[in-house]
């Protein structure tokens, strides 16, 4: 009987709706050959179904007040937002929680029960209809982590600039790649906007444009050495650190699958190691291979800015530049790495 009455209370709905808005509306009631079934047609398109499953059901109904139980939902609309509440429950401690609920926009419909969420939008050509689930308290649970993967392009800058290509520590974009593992949490601290912390391994491969340099530890300093003895193939220098970033990030959409999302913050990273290699040939022999740890003379910690665009849910780009040289000062030319690339 229970489900009986909420069927009732919630189809009358359109009822009452078309009860107010046309009041000289006539109703009609026809009782089909089923014998477990009653329909009420009303206006030109409304129509209420009841069902039951014996004789005995059916008599109960004879006793039941429709008008009362349509006059007790007391529907409250926001005319402000177009929100419209179904269906609600009211516990023990004073505090409602919303089980049904319509929203109404202009091109848009939105109906949430529990946590499924209907969207239907009319504001193109075509119609589209999306079915998600989500978060009872908005579009975003307040806490997420997530595990995700950087690849980038790395370079230099020398003083505001790139190194040309006359600098034996000139890089190449293809083949100078940056690859990060992070795990990322992220905390919702208002709509639309997320405080972020990040730990991760970073891996810097710097590899030269003029492959006849090899970069090889001096006494005291680093050394970019030409090898006239035998022909390059290969020249690269490379690092890795482990790093922890913060960003505060904000979503400039209605919700965190679409628009733009941009955020911005700290890192600070701890070397864990460095080498160059330097991959040559000579007198036709097989390809041969030098690798000199380099270590000694960079900077065992680096710390700048990393900055990301989202685009959608999908698609975000990122930069980090790091505020400090790599080498130590004194010990190398004065560079400060610089990364391009996107977030996977």
């Amino acid at each position: 009987m229970k489900k009986l009455v909420l069927l009732l209370a919630f189809l009358g709905c359109a009822f009452l709706a078309e009860a107010k808005t046309n009041p000289e509306t006539t109703l009609k009631t026809s009782i089909p050959s089923l014998k477990d079934s009653v329909v009420i047609e009303f206006g030109k398109a409304g129509r209420i179904v009841i069902m039951v499953e014996s004789l005995a059901d059916f008599e109960k109904l004879k006793g039941m007040n429709i008008n009362q139980i349509i006059s007790e939902l007391d529907l409250l609309e926001n005319k402000e937002t177009g929100e419209l509440t179904l269906v609600e429950i009211h516990k023990k401690d004073g505090t409602v929680k919303e089980v049904v609920k319509v929203i109404e926009r202009p091109l848009e419909t939105e109906v949430q029960v529990g946590k499924m969420r209907l969207y239907v939008d009319e504001s193109g050509d075509n119609t589209k209809v999306k079915i998600e689930t989500g978060s009872e308290d908005g579009d975003n649970p307040p806490y997420v982590d997530n595990f995700s993967i950087d690849l980038g392009i790395n370079n230099f800058l020398q003083e505001g600039s790139f190194p040309t290509s006359d600098q034996p520590y000139a890089t190449k974009g293809w083949g100078s790649w940056n690859v990060g593992l992070n795990w990322v949490g992220s905390h919702q601290i208002g709509k639309g906007v997320h405080w972020n912390i990040g730990l991760g391994f970073q891996w810097y491969n710097f590899k030269f444009e003029n492959r006849d340099f090899q970069a090889v530890r001096g006494q005291d300093q680093i050394s970019f050495v030409e090898r006239t003895d035998v022909t390059g193939v290969k020249s690269k220098l490379s690092a890795s650190y482990l790093t922890a970033m913060t960003l505060l990030e904000v979503n400039l959409g209605k919700t965190q699958e679409d628009g733009l999302t941009l955020a911005v913050g700290p890192y600070i990273g701890y070397r864990l190691g460095g080498r160059s290699k330097f991959v040559y040939e000579e007198n036709n022999e097989p390809k041969k291979i030098d690798k000199v740890n380099t270590g000694l003379y960079l900077e065992n910690l680096r710390y700048g800015f990393r900055g990301e665009v989202g685009i959608g849910e999908h698609v975000t780009f990122f930069t980090t530049y790091d505020l400090n040289t790599l080498f130590q000062d004194g010990k190398g030319p004065s560079l400060n790495p610089i990364t391009f690339g996107i977030v996977f």
